[in-house]
C-alpha cells in the first residue's frame, strides 16, 4: 500500500470505525427499524456511512490539534512525521465531518441537527476539553451518545432516548482509563471505570426489562463483553505500566459493540444483535494492521 494513502487511513483509526457503525445499528433497532412492517430501506445505511465518517473526521482532527504534542510524545504518528502535512490532515479531517452531516442530512432534518451537534461535540473535544479531567471523558462519552442518538432518528423521533446514558458512561470510563497511556500511574481511574463498567452492565439489564423483548441472547453478549473489559483492565491495575493501559483502552474502545449488540437485541431479534457482533472480528483484525488510540 502507498504510504501516503496508509498515512491518511492511519489517521482515521480504521479499527474504530466499525464501532462507530454498531452505535447507528443498535439506535436503528431501538427506534422499531427492523420490526416496522415497511421500514425505510436505505436510511439505515446513509446514517451508518454519515456515523463512520463523523468518527473519522473527528480522530483526524484529534491529530491534527494534537500535532505539537505528538512530535514529542508519539513522533511516530503520520503528522509528526511529517508523511502527511498539518494542513492536508486538517482539510480531510473538516470535509470528513461535513460528509457526515450531508449524509445524514438526507435523512431528515432531525438527523441532520444531531450529526451537527455530533461534529460540534467532537470538535469542543478535540480542540478543548480532553485537557480537563472530568470535561474530557465526558465530552467523550457524549459524543458516543449522541452517535447513538443519530441512528434512534431515523423515523424523525427520539424513542428510548434513555439508552444514550449508556455509552455516555462506559466510553467516559474508557477515556478515563486512557488516561494513563503515556505516563502510566492512573490506579484510581481504573478503579472509577471499573465501577461504571458494572454499572453500564446493571442499566442495560435494567432496560432491557423494562423495554426489551426478554431475549436471554443479550446475555451472552453481556457476559462477553464482562471479560473482554475487565481481564486488560485487571491487568493494568496490577502492572500499572501505558502498555497494560493500552491494552485495557483498545479492549474497552472495541468492546462497545458488544453492548450495541446487546442492546439491538431487545429491540429487534437476536439476528441483528449477531450481525453487529460480527463488526468485533473485523474491529480486531483492522487493530493487527492500525493503531486503535
Amino acid at each position: 500500500m502507498n504510504p501516503v494513502v496508509k498515512g491518511y487511513l492511519r489517521l482515521c483509526r480504521p479499527p474504530n470505525l466499525p464501532t462507530a457503525a454498531a452505535d447507528v445499528l443498535a439506535g436503528l433497532a431501538i427506534a422499531g427499524y427492523y420490526t416496522r412492517n415497511m421500514p425505510i430501506y436505505g436510511n439505515d445505511f446513509l446514517l451508518i456511512f454519515a456515523s463512520v465518517f463523523l468518527y473519522a473526521g473527528g480522530v483526524v482532527l484529534n491529530d491534527v490539534f494534537d500535532a505539537k504534542l505528538d512530535a514529542v510524545e508519539r513522533p511516530e504518528r503520520p503528522i509528526p512525521s511529517g508523511l502527511i502535512p498539518l494542513q492536508n490532515a486538517r482539510i480531510f479531517g473538516f470535509a470528513l465531518l461535513a460528509l457526515g452531516i450531508l449524509l445524514a442530512t438526507l435523512v431528515s432534518m432531525l438527523s441532520m441537527v444531531v450529526a451537527l451537534c455530533l461534529a460540534c461535540s467532537i470538535l469542543a473535544y478535540d480542540a478543548y476539553s480532553k485537557n480537563f479531567s472530568f470535561l474530557g471523558p465526558f465530552n467523550m462519552g457524549l459524543c458516543r451518545a449522541l452517535n447513538l442518538l443519530l441512528g434512534i432518528t431515523v423515523f424523525q423521533s427520539f424513542t428510548g432516548v434513555a439508552y444514550t446514558v449508556i455509552p455516555l458512561l462506559f466510553i467516559f470510563a474508557v477515556t478515563l482509563v486512557s488516561r494513563g497511556e503515556v505516563h502510566g500511574n492512573n490506579k484510581k481511574n481504573i478503579v472509577t471505570a471499573a465501577i461504571l463498567y458494572s454499572l453500564v452492565i446493571v442499566i442495560i439489564i435494567v432496560l432491557h426489562k423494562a423495554y426489551g423483548v426478554g431475549s436471554f441472547v443479550y446475555l451472552i453478549m453481556l457476559l462477553g463483553f464482562a471479560f473482554m473489559v475487565f481481564k486488560p483492565l485487571r491487568k493494568a491495575y496490577l502492572n500499572n505500566v501505558p502498555k497494560n493501559i493500552m491494552k485495557a483502552v483498545k479492549a474497552g474502545v472495541l468492546s462497545i459493540v458488544l453492548i450495541d449488540a446487546a442492546i439491538a437485541v431487545a429491540h429487534s431479534n437476536w439476528q441483528i444483535g449477531m450481525l453487529i457482533v460480527l463488526f468485533l472480528p473485523l474491529s480486531i483484525l483492522l487493530a493487527r494492521l492500525f493503531a486503535v488510540t
